[in-house]
């Protein structure tokens, strides 16, 4: 008998942890809403809903993405945008400077008017999302620009892939001379090449900063063709001369690097400052200028000891960099509208990427997913069995030990 009731208990506990492992799993059928735990339950099935897991996730990744590019889009979208405000009110600034009876204080308050529209054309590109300059290109931690308090000086600093040293780019706004040496009065930004102080500071780096590129697989394109992918980064220079990286890279495609070329050099002295001379920046600062000149506060030359208080002249320049300047308006625009068709792509992306997540979580749940009613019914079913045997339980242990002399 002793052996009889032993070999009961022990079937009796197996049927019961059978019983209860049924339980659990229909628990958790409820739970995570998968109808099987492993591949051997439905291999066909459970290897589609893993691959079906796997472009889910990446899905979800892009999504996540997505969120912060568009936030760094809408900065560099809202900072064209402020630039290109600012100089169709420093426009508007030369227009009430060219009256007549505009003289004295009365200028002096237009001039410092225009001086802190350029400081904040500056502070527009030194825009942050969360710990990102937005106008940085690929350096985003470090600020990329600075402004002498004169407006003249411009300063691009710039940490490039693989250093650690800031690279700091010094432009300033120079009085060109004609073929005997005098002064013009028309005024250019130069770079300042210091091969003791700042070597870093080239012609050729300076190109490099500019052709800096972010292509990124978003959802949009293919991953195996860059061109078809969406550039995320736009560098403060090119916004102030409207030279894309694509227009960099082409114009420099074929310059020579070997020693004694002055490609890169005539690119930047011929191109890239002329156009940061001719963009929104250099001409407010270009206007800064006339005005001092026109003020006596201007900067004197051995070629130019005294600055004279020339009307005509001033007017001459504000003539002239009014016509630029509406022209620098239209190329920001340009600009402008590049980054709001880019912000524009990548909404319809998001817009798709959620459509395609909606579309994958129904056919998993098509594949792997549970009828949460049938599971809900499996596991009253279960927990009643389950009960049921904890109750037959009770009966086989009510055995005495007569149960045992008998």
């Amino acid at each position: 008998m002793r052996v009889t009731n032993a070999s009961t208990y022990r079937n009796y506990t197996t049927s019961v942890n059978n019983v209860h492992a049924n339980l659990n799993k229909s628990l958790n059928k409820i739970s995570s809403g998968r109808e099987y735990e492993n591949a051997a339950e439905n291999p066909t099935a459970y290897y589609r809903g893993k691959s079906i897991d796997r472009e889910y996730q990446d899905l979800l990744s892009k999504s996540t993405l997505i969120t912060d590019v568009k936030a760094r889009l809408e900065l560099q979208e809202d900072g064209a945008y402020d630039i290109q405000n600012l100089l169709a009110t420093a426009r508007k600034t030369i227009i009430k400077a060219r009256t007549g009876t505009t003289t004295g204080t009365a200028m002096e308050t237009l001039r410092d008017d225009l001086l802190r529209m350029e400081h904040n054309m500056v502070n527009d590109l030194q825009s942050q999302y969360q710990d990102f300059y937005v106008y940085g290109g690929n350096d985003v931690s470090t600020p990329p620009f600075s402004l002498s308090n004169d407006g003249m000086t411009l300063t691009y600093s710039h940490v490039f892939p693989g250093e650690d040293e800031v690279t700091n780019f010094v432009m300033e706004l120079t009085e060109q001379k004609d073929d005997q040496g005098e002064g013009t009065g028309i005024y250019k930004f130069e770079l300042q090449t210091d091969a003791t102080n700042n070597p870093n500071a080239t012609p050729e780096r300076l190109v490099q900063a500019m052709t800096e590129q972010g292509y990124m697989d978003l959802g949009y394109g293919d991953i195996r063709d860059r061109s078809t992918l969406i550039d995320t980064y736009t560098g403060g220079l090119n916004i102030l001369t409207g030279l894309t990286s694509d227009a960099v890279i082409s114009s420099t495609a074929t310059f020579s690097t070997a020693p004694g070329s002055t490609d890169y050099a005539d690119y930047v002295n011929n191109t890239v400052m002329q156009k940061l001379t001719d963009g929104p920046l250099g001409l407010v600062a270009q206007s800064v200028m006339s005005m001092n000149n026109y003020l006596g506060q201007g900067k004197e030359t051995a070629n130019k000891p005294d600055l004279v208080d020339d009307r005509d002249k001033l007017d001459d320049d504000f003539a002239r960099l009014m016509d630029m300047m509406e022209t620098s308006e239209h190329t920001t625009t340009t600009v402008y509208s590049d980054l709001g068709n880019k912000y524009k792509t990548l909404e319809d992306t998001d817009t798709r990427l959620k459509n395609l997540q909606d579309s994958l979580t129904v056919q998993y749940k098509d594949i792997l997913g549970a009828d949460p009613y049938g599971s809900i019914l499996e596991m009253y079913n279960n927990q009643y069995a389950y009960n049921a045997a904890l109750q037959v339980g009770s009966n086989l242990m009510t055995s005495s030990l007569f149960d045992f002399v008998r």
